[in-house]
């Protein structure tokens, strides 16, 4: 089921399934999502959960047994409640059942908020620990933007630009997308922008840490920007199908990282999941802003 919120600057429409975000438009007209393609990418913005990314085999280990888990979690894949509703605000919501337990062997609330103010879409994670064992997670977004967003633009006149001068890493990954342990140094024009290129993507994701956490989409000439601000988040994935031409980028802030290369993960052990205490809640909040500079 598609749900609409709207406000006097965007309209956005969200899908109960995954709670994905489906379209955000402007009263112009203009979409700013990327609304899929099976060339590329069918998907346009799904939300991650309980697990970032790839598991070794598809499989993780807690308590001694071993579970099997489709890359990015089951969330993305689950009909979600909607649980309230207003004009500009709405909260879905998953609950554990025999199915999620098969993959997920925890008792768990997961509630996505959204909420529509002026240009910005504020998205919030609320996870509650229903069950009575601790237990572990990671969340995270997934969405994809157009490039370009000016019709008469490319896609090498956009960058992404950070609000304040930084110095991130680069996490290493292995031709297959697994951590690979490595890390390096990922300089930045000015230590604040990356100009897009399709082939910055020929090796997959670029995964970094030690960045600030606000960056923007845009271009040298036109107006039209995106803004995602993931203050909670330490890792931001940048992505688009490798060795394409795809006109869209993807921003993604994560809580944790894949699997390493070749080890099926014990979650009690890895060290950047989150936990969560028996009767304990987590919340977790990051924006989308969209709009339209005014000129100079």
């Amino acid at each position: 089921m598609l749900v609409n919120l709207e406000n006097a600057c965007l309209n956005i429409q969200i899908d109960t399934k995954g709670g994905e975000l489906r379209s955000i438009c402007d009263r112009e007209g203009v979409e700013y999502l990327w609304q899929g393609d099976a060339r590329y990418w069918k998907d346009r913005a799904p939300n991650i959960f309980p697990y970032i990314a790839r598991l070794t085999g598809g499989k993780y280990r807690y308590r001694g047994e071993e579970f099997s888990m489709d890359i990015h979690g089951f969330v993305k894949d689950s009909r979600l409640a909607c649980v309230e509703k207003s004009r500009n605000a709405l909260r879905l919501r998953l609950e554990s059942d025999p199915g999620t337990r098969r993959m997920y062997p925890f008792d768990f609330r997961y509630d996505v908020d959204f909420f529509l103010e002026g240009q910005i879409l504020t998205v919030s994670f609320d996870i509650k620990n229903t069950g009575d064992t601790k237990m572990y997670f990671g969340v995270g977004g997934h969405p994809g933007f157009r490039v370009p967003l000016d019709r008469e633009e490319e896609f090498g006149a956009y960058f992404l630009e950070f609000k304040r001068p930084c110095n991130p890493k680069r996490i290493g990954f292995s031709s297959d997308c697994f951590l690979d342990g490595t890390e390096e140094d990922f300089p930045l024009e000015d230590k604040r922008r990356l100009r897009l290129r399709h082939d910055l993507f020929d090796q997959d994701a670029i995964v970094l840490k030690d960045m600030d956490s606000c960056v923007e989409l845009a271009s040298g000439r036109g107006r039209r920007f995106v803004r995602v601000e993931y203050p909670q988040m330490p890792y931001l994935g940048i992505w688009h199908a490798p060795r394409t031409d795809a006109p869209y980028v993807c921003i993604e802030p994560w809580t944790s990282l894949p699997s390493r290369k070749g080890i099926v993960e014990d979650l009690e052990e890895q060290a950047d999941l989150i936990s969560l205490e028996a009767g304990e809640a987590y919340r977790n909040t990051w924006s989308i802003m969209c709009g339209k500079k005014e000129k100079d």
